[in-house]
């Protein structure tokens, strides 16, 4: 029998239908069984009869009873009594076999630093740029300021290549900051390098096509490309950037870090451009350059972009995870009208657009100067934490006993060591001893190059030292 509660906070019909529900679905009304008529059952339980009828009608849109003149309300015949949920044994769809998803997954994660059991004292993390309290204050000013102000068209459906506003925003920086003078058509908004890797593979690569990667390099790149199914060459790095030479001639896309090279921090000399460049008009193959973080140079203005001699077998790649924050997850693709207008199609389809209110934000954060300032303060900031990281690297012996590259620009260096080197083992009781540091093995694909790659924009000046000190005890110790 159905049962009301007073001092339940639910209605009462709903009280009702629940009760009936649960009767239906337990059993204790099994198939087929007639239910009182409407007017009968609000007399025994004291409510009035459209009470339940709201209830029956319920029952009945949801499938729970059919009903007919003559034979009024009845239990469906397709209700089946749920067994005890201690007898009850459920399985879901056996999940395929992932093996490249897992193994991507994996060799990420230990990137990134792996999952470590204790929080490091200092962290060299390569990963993370520098972020204060201004900083967020000037977005969180931009936030509001959109949120309060923005047109209601916004929240619509948006173009595929992303906000126009912001997109003429990035389209000035290039310009102005790195020599890339491109029109707004020529840009398409995405959410990170990997995201921009996997859009260029969807739209312009075949499965068991040949992609060229720097090796050691960025672990992203050819982790997302062959989980695409592509066939990634790995193509040695060296003091001069990429072994141009050693690229393999089916390829269809050579991927590279020309400024500061993701791992070594080498910068691929004039030579190797122009080689490159060369090649990639006779073997009609696609240069993706990642500029990632050429914005920080400590010797002179960033390099001239790949692109801005080559724009119709380039697609430049930059991103805001190194300038502001990764959390922001906006990037670009710059490219040729035609790629770009194929990789705006294959993203209308599998993700739409950005998220519009961080494409607000940020727009309204370049416009309004926050972005310049921040970037300038930032420098600054870099640079002398740079120049505290060389000095305590030279003042350890560190840089007498391993090989020190990649000062030249970016937020990493390199301390590479020789091949037979103990790097894991060095690298666990770094941290151990609460420095945690990354080891270049994990930045190769074959290479075998060991050593690390220390960042600095996220440990202070004094705390440089220190950790160097500390690192220098550990990894010089025989």
């Amino acid at each position: 029998m159905l049962t009301i509660n007073r001092r339940d906070p639910r209605p009462i019909w709903q009280q009702l239908l629940d009760q009936a529900i649960h009767n239906i679905t337990s059993g204790n009304w099994p198939p087929g069984e007639v239910l009182l008529p409407s007017r009968e059952l609000a007399a025994v339980i004291g409510v009035s009869r459209s009470t339940v009828q709201i209830v029956y009608e319920e029952l009945h849109s949801r499938g729970y009873t059919v009903t007919s003149r003559r034979g009024g309300t009845r239990v469906s015949e397709w209700i089946e009594a749920s067994r005890p949920a201690e007898e009850r044994i459920v399985h879901g769809p056996a999940l395929p076999d992932m093996p490249l998803l897992d193994e991507a997954v994996g060799q990420l994660q230990e990137w990134f630093g792996g999952v470590a059991k204790t929080t490091p004292t200092i962290d060299f993390t390569p990963h993370e740029p520098y972020l204060d309290e201004q900083f967020r204050t000037r977005w969180r000013q931009s936030f509001l300021q959109v949120s309060a102000t923005s047109d209601l068209s916004h929240w619509a459906y948006g173009d595929s290549r992303g906000l126009l506003s912001l997109r003429e925003q990035i389209q000035r920086y290039l310009s102005l900051e790195r020599g890339v003078h491109v029109g707004v058509d020529q840009i398409l908004l995405t959410s990170g390098a990997q995201h921009n890797i996997d859009l260029i593979a969807q739209a312009l690569l075949q499965e068991g096509d040949t992609v060229a990667v720097e090796d050691p390099g960025f672990p992203a790149a050819w982790m997302a490309l062959r989980y695409r199914r592509m066939e990634v060459a790995a193509v040695p790095v060296d003091d001069s950037g990429l072994c141009v030479d050693e690229l393999p001639s089916a390829s269809k896309l050579v991927y590279v870090t020309p400024s500061h090279q993701c791992a070594v921090g080498a910068i691929l000399s004039e030579p190797r451009r122009q080689r490159l460049l060369r090649l990639a008009v006779e073997r009609s193959f696609w240069i993706v350059e990642d500029d990632y973080d050429s914005e920080f140079r400590y010797r002179g203005d960033p390099l001239p972009t790949l692109f801005s001699q080559r724009p119709e077998h380039t697609l430049y790649m930059m991103s805001f995870s190194k300038m502001i924050a990764p959390g922001i997850r906006v990037s670009a693709i710059v490219g040729p009208p035609e790629a770009i207008r194929r990789l705006a199609r294959v993203q209308e389809f599998t993700y739409r657009h950005l998220p519009i209110m961080e494409q607000l934000t940020l727009s309204h954060f370049i416009e309004h100067g926050h972005f310049m300032r921040h970037m300038r303060r930032v420098r600054n900031v870099y640079r002398r934490r740079h120049e505290a990281m060389t000095r305590a690297i030279v003042a350890s012996g560190l840089s007498e006993r391993f090989r020190l590259s990649g000062v030249e620009t970016g937020l990493h260096m390199l301390l590479e060591a020789e091949s037979g080197y103990d790097e894991k083992g060095g690298t666990l009781e770094a941290l151990r001893q609460g420095i945690r540091v990354y080891p270049l093995s994990n930045y190769g694909l074959v290479s075998g190059r060991k050593g690390w790659v220390l960042g600095f924009a996220q440990v202070e000046e004094d705390r440089i030292e220190a950790g160097i000190e500390r690192l220098a005890e550990i990894l010089l110790t025989p």
